[in-house]
């Protein structure tokens, strides 16, 4: 079995989805195996990582709507980066009939049918990071219940870190519930931080003074870099400019810390 981890934020546009794909990245750059499932009906990494949709492809939607073992196996596709290291990374696509599942939320047991899909369809890989929704709505549930880790994603920016403070304890509240006690927040990570500015300093010292430990280094910087690689859907490896070694060695350093406070699964 994979390592799964599920990579989310308690509010919209604080760079979930960027910090969960290049991680992806430089992970499979490092050699690793990773399944990249997106359970995010914005569907924001499908279409970066450039798949796309058109009839009779399968994705997260129709895994969970199966409700049965293993049936992720048949919504795993080849991500169309053209770099060497992409086809160590494989995508579950997201389209927005995946929101049509957050109706079976009241269903006995759905909270547990991303767990039975998942369940010896990723054993050949390495990790599986499951990019959630930015609440902790059904979807994200799923993607809890499923998960032996979280790592929660925020801005240096109150609204966005009073988010990751709620959803670090509501998991610690409700692992139980959603049947997956040993599940737990390995990591805070701090997005789009200019500490040449002193508003981003303080709250990042507020960051840290939240979450103590929890909190990951290096920090992402805000660089506009990030955004054009985002709406390119390009590969870091793509990145040009002054400040496309800064990018890359973010995300390598974050894999690094990934690797030393990841749970041992």
């Amino acid at each position: 079995m994979a390592r799964r981890t599920a990579i989310l934020g308690n509010k919209g546009g604080v760079g979930k989805t960027s910090v969960a794909m290049r991680l992806a990245e430089a992970l499979a750059r490092e050699g690793r195996r990773v399944l990249y499932v997106d359970i995010d009906a914005q569907g924001n990494a499908t279409r970066r990582f450039g798949v796309r949709w058109y009839e009779g492809v399968q994705g997260t939607n129709e895994a969970v709507l199966a409700n049965k073992v293993g049936a992720v196996r048949d919504s795993i596709h080849q991500i169309k980066w053209s770099v060497g290291y992409a086809d160590r990374i494989k995508l579950v696509p997201a389209w927005l009939e995946l929101d049509d599942r957050i109706a079976e939320a009241g269903v006995p047991g759905s909270h547990l049918r991303l767990v039975k899909a998942l369940q010896g369809a990723d054993d050949h890989f390495d990790e599986t990071l499951i990019d959630c929704p930015p609440s902790l709505s059904h979807l994200t549930q799923l993607a809890l219940a499923s998960s032996h880790q979280a790592i929660a994603v925020t801005e240096a920016e109150q609204d966005s870190v009073r988010g990751a403070r709620r959803l670090v304890r509501w998991i610690a509240e409700r692992a139980y519930d959603l049947h997956n006690e040993d599940l737990k927040v390995v990591g805070v990570v701090a997005t789009r931080v200019d500490l040449t500015k002193s508003i981003d300093r303080a709250q990042l010292a507020s960051i840290r003074e939240i979450f103590g430990d929890l909190v990951w280094d290096p920090v992402i910087p805000r660089i506009n870099g990030f955004k054009e690689i985002d709406s390119n859907g390009s590969p870091i490896t793509g990145a040009t400019g002054e400040k496309a070694g800064v990018m890359r060695a973010s995300f390598e350093l974050l894999a690094a810390t990934f690797e030393k406070r990841s749970l041992t699964v």
